[in-house]
């Protein structure tokens, strides 16, 4: 199969300088404010973008290092598969943040419940839609037992050079 090449379409800013210390999910990053700079030649994507409360944003984990594919993520004393947790090192380092959009001033989006780097490759934006997004689920694998750890858990540098 054929490499696959992605260009940023902007740039995500957040007070937070390194992984180190950045909350791990969205929920654990409440009330966190950032910005989403989109590149101008992009700007006209943005129409209508304003009607949605949230937005799911794809980037790039720049600053992650590879990984093997069996991992101990932040929640765990116990190594699991990168396919079974949602960790930043990955074969493909792509990360996925549903965040709150606040305004939108041009080509710039003010967000909250911001959990990514300050600098981030901005790939691609997609609007929230609970009827599109939301499932019931049965079963949340390892998570289940450490979900509750969330609200306090950071990075803490494992997955960075």
């Amino acid at each position: 199969m054929d490499e696959i090449k992605y260009r940023p379409i902007g740039v995500i800013h957040s007070p937070f300088t390194e992984p180190k210390g950045t909350p791990i999910q969205p929920v654990g990053a409440k009330g966190i404010c950032g910005t989403v700079e989109v590149f101008p030649e992009y700007a006209k994507g943005l129409k209508d973008v304003g009607g949605f409360s949230h937005l799911i944003l794809l980037y790039h984990f720049h600053l992650s290092q590879k990984s093997p594919l069996e991992v101990k993520p932040y929640m765990d004393d116990e190594t699991h598969g990168v396919f079974a947790m949602r960790g930043p090192s990955r074969p493909n380092p792509i990360g996925i943040s549903v965040v709150r959009l606040i305004k939108v001033e041009k080509n710039i989006l003010h967000i909250e419940d911001v959990d990514i780097v300050d600098g981030t490759p901005l790939l691609d934006i997609k609007p929230y839609v609970p009827e599109f997004d939301i499932r019931k689920v049965e079963k949340t694998g390892w998570l289940e037992k450490k979900v509750h750890k969330l609200p306090t858990s950071k990075d803490d540098g494992r997955f960075t050079g």
